[in-house]
């Protein structure tokens, strides 16, 4: 079974929380438990965040929305492409961290284990 690893970060790359889910879920079913009780000024993200309840949400709490967009969406949002390239730190710290074997490998049995060693990892990268 795969677990998949959804991931908020700051303005510099490093980890705010996370949140584990089964390798087959829809990506947008975490992103409520992500952004609770958090502000933040944007909200930048892949195509896979594309929903219409996040843009809702953003809207609401105020934040610039900055998601590639589905060729399906029939009114696309303007997204200022230069923030957009900062996407690249959440994909920056999806490497380092998966410069650990044991995360990389998904070597724990548990997903307390493995949240145990996704918090250590983010220690570590957070270190150097």
């Amino acid at each position: 079974m795969t677990t998949k690893i959804l991931a908020l970060t700051d303005a510099l790359g490093n980890l705010v929380r996370f949140v584990l889910l089964p390798g087959q879920r829809f990506d947008t079913v975490g992103v409520a438990p992500l952004i609770k009780d958090i502000e933040f000024g944007g909200f930048i993200a892949d195509k896979a965040f594309d929903s219409n309840w996040i843009i809702e949400e953003m809207n609401e709490r105020g934040a610039q929305i900055v998601i590639s967009q589905h060729p399906r969406r029939l009114k696309p949002l303007n997204i200022d492409k230069e923030i957009y390239k900062w996407r690249h730190l959440i994909e920056n710290f999806f490497g380092k961290l998966k410069e650990f074997k044991g995360i990389a490998m998904r070597a724990c049995k548990t997903d307390i284990s493995f949240e145990a060693m996704i918090y250590l990892c983010s220690a570590i990268i957070n270190a150097r």
